[in-house]
């Protein structure tokens, strides 16, 4: 018998998330000559569904009220503080969990596993940008930037191109490991990941430029002195206080931050703070003030002096992550070089 598979997105889903997950199980079937899985796309009321590339999607249906499936994967990409809140969903991903489906979560689509309290305890696969606000929602997860996890009946992907690596190992574990290997060669895939692979990203590898890697002196201080920065946002460190932990003088670290990164010290510890304050602002329900104070800056005026600066838009009207709402990007802290900022000059960036 096939295995039953359904598919439920949210709006504002990732359509190549989809896509991928579909192809999988698409070329298995079509490689096995038979129908190994059959699939189903449901909506919460049975309405096509438009992705975040605009793309309206036609669905099987809504939501079954009898146990059709041996396996759901929630699909969300934009927005999941609104698409939580759906009691429709979560009340029915709760029963299905009863009858012992295996529940999978794509993306943010994870976040609404967990506001249905079925990742309680669970070790999940979280997106790097939106680990801070899934942490601060839901405190009995365990989120770690990794790129998939099966725990326990309970599947969590970070998305894009780790969905293909998860649903093949996926496959292996209900028994067609030799399909998904043949799958991974006609898709292209050279070697599979591992599921606890780290993810990689500027906030993990520090943004180095060109060969900086192999500049073992800048590259390893930079490194350092980034994790430093990270581990110290609360209470923001001075930069002379940095350079002593990693063992130069400032005036040193501050040549190799120049040189491999293009800014200063003092802007990247800035820039680091700001990708916390968006990430909790878009992603949390957390007062304003709060974010600002969790994020190093006890005044909350040049907060949003800093926070307008780089986003166009005060810390108050930025509150939901929406294919619209502001996008932090390097290039844009970085050019704030060219704005003036005194405030930005102070030593511990208050």
């Amino acid at each position: 018998m096939p295995r039953k598979v359904a598919f439920l997105l949210s709006p504002d889903f990732s359509n190549l998330g989809l896509a991928l997950a579909v192809e999988t199980l698409f070329v298995g079937n079509w490689l096995a000559q038979q129908q190994v899985f059959d699939w189903s796309i449901l909506s919460a009321d049975g309405q096509p569904v438009r992705a975040s590339n605009s793309m309206l999607v036609p669905v099987d249906g809504g939501l079954p009220a009898e146990n059709a499936f041996q396996t759901i994967f929630v699909l969300a990409s934009f927005n999941p503080k609104q698409h939580v809140k759906d009691q429709r969903v979560t009340n029915w991903l709760r029963r299905m969990a009863r009858f012992g489906v295996e529940i999978g979560g794509i993306e943010t689509g994870s976040e609404i596993l967990a506001a249905a309290g079925l990742l309680d305890d669970h070790e999940v696969a979280a997106h790097w940008d939106n680990l801070e606000g899934f942490q601060e929602r839901y405190p009995n997860t365990k989120a770690k930037p990794i790129l998939y996890k099966i725990d326990r009946g309970r599947l969590t992907c970070a998305g894009a191109t780790a969905i293909l690596d998860m649903m093949l190992h996926w496959m292996g574990l209900h028994g067609e490991g030799d399909l998904a290997e043949e799958i991974g060669q006609h898709m292209l895939i050279g070697r599979q990941r591992a599921g606890a692979q780290e993810q990689c990203s500027s906030e993990a590898q520090g943004d180095l430029r060109g060969d900086a890697g192999k500049a073992e002196n800048g590259g390893q201080a930079i490194r350092r002195a980034v994790e430093i920065m990270r581990a110290a946002i609360e209470e923001p460190l001075s930069c002379g206080e940095i350079a002593a932990m990693v063992g130069l003088s400032q005036r040193q670290l501050q040549r190799h931050f120049q040189h491999h990164l293009g800014t200063t010290l003092t802007r990247e510890y800035t820039r680091i703070r700001l990708a916390k304050a968006h990430q909790l602002l878009q992603q949390t329900e957390l007062p304003v003030t709060e974010v600002a104070m969790g994020c190093g800056f006890t005044s909350l005026e040049n907060f949003s002096r800093v926070y307008r600066s780089v986003f166009g838009c005060s810390p108050s009207a930025d509150r939901r992550q929406t294919t619209t709402a502001p996008v932090f990007r390097r290039k844009g802290v970085t050019n704030l070089a060219a704005k003036s900022q005194p405030s930005l000059q102070s030593p511990t960036l208050r």
